[in-house]
């Protein structure tokens, strides 16, 4: 009988993943991803150098209109025009029009402060402008204006049956009403904006002494900046731009970009510069734009505020950071080339125009902040033979902070939080440039801001309740997920492998896209 031998089979190890991955990791390294990352920090530092001296050239700016008292508003005899106006009774023809959709939480508060404002009852129209989908709002929006009518006010209430244009189409549809060929100025106001009763009083005056100037801007002023932690942030960006960004552009160029709302406008330079266009979702800065090519002068009035409402919940602060960041990029496409050949202004404002306000501030602050803060700085760390100085990592970007945060000293101690904050929302900001200079889908996408009004106030003035329930698909946020890995992963390699402390900022920056990820920021309201 053959004899049977038995052997102990043999184990096969297969090759370990990891080594696999660090073997492989080894052969690209040098040869492909060094130069890659090599390319892309130059490039990062190049915009990064660009958004520095920008800014350092508005505080140069600033500095000077406030040592000097050089804002331009108040070069002008304001208090002139007033008395002039109250003795000869020829008040002009003034249309305020409030674009609304759906604004069940506001409508009241708007209507009102419009119909408020002082200024001859026979020389002022209030017109409604209610794209609403629900008619029972419509119907109580309707009764309202019914309300005012009754006490004296010149409402009217238009309606269509239809949203082509979104805003733009009802603020123009609006125009082509018979009644307002007698209007000399429009004003606006979004639905949620309350301007005091004054408001006419400090803006028009300026326009009837100056046959050049098309636009009177107002700033903003936050109602519910209070609310929570999200809102207190979006107060110091905000802040910057109309303390910053709209004064030097009014005190150098007499250009910036219209705000949408809270600005009076001469109907004649609206008529001008072609009307109102709906080919982006910024069709406020679109008109300014045109307005500007034309030859019409703006005027920013800073201390001129009208209150509003910051968005409190993060669903709809995205929304409306996708369109703010993708109406720009998308307009710059389309009117780089108008811009550059139109004769009508001077070199320098077609620079300010295409560098200053479109290129540096709408596009590269954007990427500067992701690519080089969140992606390529922390790439680095994995990357030893890329090697990244402190002044350029570090210097140039806290100036920038801090010359951002001076406008709002209250909130100083959150400097922290609104880098983390800013940081986390330059993922959506600059995915929304790249769409808009593409003209990829969700180009035109124009989702209406949430206002949620005297909501908050009754809900927590109200017994305890639970904490209404939201889908976790609602929540979750899988590219700010993403991120926080990737982050959380170069803080650990550069814990364990660094011989510096950047890893304390990683793994704060991977918190806050953990925290985002998740849903866990703004307030949270009932479905």
């Amino acid at each position: 009988m053959r004899n049977l031998i038995f052997e102990e089979p043999r184990i096969r190890v297969n090759t370990n993943t990891t080594q696999s991955l660090n073997h492989a990791w080894e052969r690209i390294r040098v040869p492909v991803v060094v130069p890659a990352l090599h390319l892309a920090m130059y490039i990062c530092i190049g915009m990064s150098i660009m958004l520095f001296l920008e800014r350092i050239y508005m505080a140069i700016v600033i500095a000077g209109v406030k040592c000097f008292g050089r804002k331009r508003y108040t070069k002008y005899k304001l208090e002139s025009v007033k008395e002039d106006l109250e003795k000869h009774k020829n008040y002009p023809m003034v249309l305020v029009q409030i674009p609304m959709f759906n604004e069940k939480e506001v409508y009241k508060l708007s209507i009102g402060a419009a119909c408020g404002l002082s200024w001859p009852s026979d020389r002022l129209i209030v017109q409604v402008l209610d794209d609403s989908t629900n008619e029972v709002l419509r119907t109580l929006v309707d009764l309202e204006c019914r309300k005012w009518l009754e006490r004296g006010i010149n409402v009217k209430y238009e309606t269509r049956n239809n949203r082509n244009g979104y805003k733009a189409g009802a603020l123009k549809e609006g125009l082509k009403k018979q009644y307002v060929d007698d209007c000399e100025f429009v004003v606006i106001f979004d639905a949620d904006f309350q301007p005091d009763e004054d408001f006419l009083w400090r803006t028009i005056p300026y326009l009837l002494d100056n046959p050049e100037l098309a636009l009177v801007q107002a700033r903003w002023k936050f109602v519910n900046a209070d609310e929570c932690l999200m809102t207190r942030l979006q107060e110091m960006s905000l802040d910057y731009h109309f303390s910053v960004e709209q004064e030097v552009g009014s005190s150098t160029c007499s250009f910036f970009g219209f705000n949408g709302t809270a600005g009076v406008w001469r109907i004649q330079a609206v008529n001008d510069a072609g009307g109102w266009k709906d080919r982006t979702t910024v069709e406020d800065m679109d008109l300014a734009v045109r307005a500007s090519l034309k030859g019409w002068k703006f005027l920013f009035v800073g201390d001129l505020a009208v209150k509003n409402e910051l968005p409190s919940t993060f669903k709809a602060y995205r929304f409306q950071q996708h369109r703010w960041s993708c109406g720009p990029a998308n307009l710059f496409r389309k009117m780089m080339k108008e811009i550059m050949l139109c004769e009508r202004v001077s070199i320098w404002k077609k620079f300010h125009l295409i560098y200053g306000f479109f290129f540096v501030r709408k596009i590269i602050a954007h990427w500067v902040t992701f690519f080089f803060y969140c992606v390529v700085i922390p790439a680095t760390i994995l990357v030893p033979e890329v090697h990244l100085t402190k002044p350029l990592a570090i210097y140039l970007p806290a100036t920038i902070t801090i010359l951002n945060a001076a406008c709002t000293p209250r909130s100083f101690h959150l400097l922290v939080f609104w880098i983390l904050f800013e940081n986390v929302m330059s993922l959506h900001r600059s995915k929304a440039t790249i769409i808009g200079l593409l003209e990829a889908n969700r180009v035109n996408e124009w989702v209406v801001t949430e206002k949620l009004g005297n909501m908050m106030k009754q809900k927590y003035s109200a017994k305890a309740s639970k904490r209404p329930r939201s889908r976790i698909g609602e929540r979750i946020h899988v590219l700010e997920l993403l991120m926080g890995m990737y982050m959380l992963y170069c803080a650990i390699y550069n814990m364990l492998f660094g011989n510096d402390h950047f890893f304390v900022y990683l793994f704060l920056q991977a918190g806050a896209f953990f925290i985002v990820g998740v849903g866990y920021v703004g307030t949270f309201v009932p479905n």
